[in-house]
């Protein structure tokens, strides 16, 4: 484990969001190819947790396949509009096997699912035991979005921080390793980020008028955010800020991150349930009567 963990958890009782500087860097080394080029230091970083992780993985996937475990892991990623959640999963999942990777991007929910408790259509996104998931946001819009507009009332909306730790720590005792991040950017930061949007046309796809609305309800969703984080943030289930304005730096702390919750999980691969001497005999046999 490193010490990223500790320096980057959200401590209930005293933690405040406005006192995160969006451009820092917590826990990054001191060392001289870290000053020489940063952003080199941490593709190289990012590179070869990446090779950490896909052994993980692997392993992970063997151990399921032969019922040897019950675990799977989650990465939940939360932020602001241009928060960066898409290019940290391209840069952190670059690495691992598709295969088993299951990656889920909420949006408003659809007809269906609002006839369903809030937590159905989470419920039903969770990875497969086996399984590496990202959620690209998550239960947490429904105190965070449902909360700045107002689209439960707040008798509603302020029961969900309970249920959600309730529904995350009955995943967690049932095999899950839940890694929550929320991506912290500075409006300073964002608002350059919707201009590079505009400035390029092969991003304007990516381009929303509604996030110009939206941010005007910057100081309504810092409070909500503040509450979530606080609110939810648990012994099992903690919740991690992780800086954003420098994507170099977001990438090798969320990498980090990942890396070091599956290093706790690591089942190791599953021995043979077969006697592999004569299993070796057999398959020279097969290769002698070719």
């Amino acid at each position: 484990m490193t010490q990223l963990r500790e320096l980057l958890a959200v401590e209930a009782g005293s933690f405040r969001l406005d006192k995160v500087d969006p451009r820092g860097t917590p826990g990054l080394p001191d060392s001289k190819a870290v000053r020489k080029d940063p952003k080199a230091w941490a593709r190289e970083a990012v590179s070869s947790i990446g090779t950490e992780l896909a052994a993980y993985q692997e392993k992970l996937f063997a151990s399921a396949k032969s019922e040897r475990t019950d675990r799977r892991v989650l990465l939940l990623l939360q932020a602001m509009d241009c928060g960066g959640k898409d290019g940290t999963v391209r840069s952190v999942f670059a690495g691992l096997n598709p295969t088993g990777v299951e990656a889920v991007s909420f949006g408003p929910p659809t007809d269906e699912e609002k006839q369903h408790d809030f937590l159905w259509r989470i419920e039903r996104a969770l990875p497969a035991v086996g399984h590496v998931g990202v959620f690209n946001r998550s239960q947490y819009e429904d105190v965070l979005v449902v909360r700045v507009h107002g689209l439960v009332p707040e008798d509603v909306w302020s029961q969900r921080y309970e249920q959600i730790n309730a529904f995350e720590t009955a995943q967690a005792e049932a095999g899950l390793t839940l890694v929550k991040v929320m991506l912290h950017i500075s409006p300073e930061e964002q608002r350059q980020r919707l201009l590079d949007r505009l400035d390029d046309p092969t991003k304007f796809w990516k381009y929303n008028p509604g996030d110009v609305d939206e941010r005007a309800r910057w100081d309504d969703y810092q409070e909500a955010y503040q509450a979530a984080l606080t609110r939810c943030s648990t012994e099992a289930n903690p919740w991690f800020v992780v800086p954003a304005d420098r994507k170099w730096y977001r990438n090798w702390a969320v990498a980090t991150l990942l890396r070091d919750a599956m290093a706790a999980v690591d089942p190791g691969y599953p021995p043979a349930d077969f006697d592999v001497e004569a299993e070796r005999q057999r398959v020279r046999a097969l290769s002698q009567g070719i």
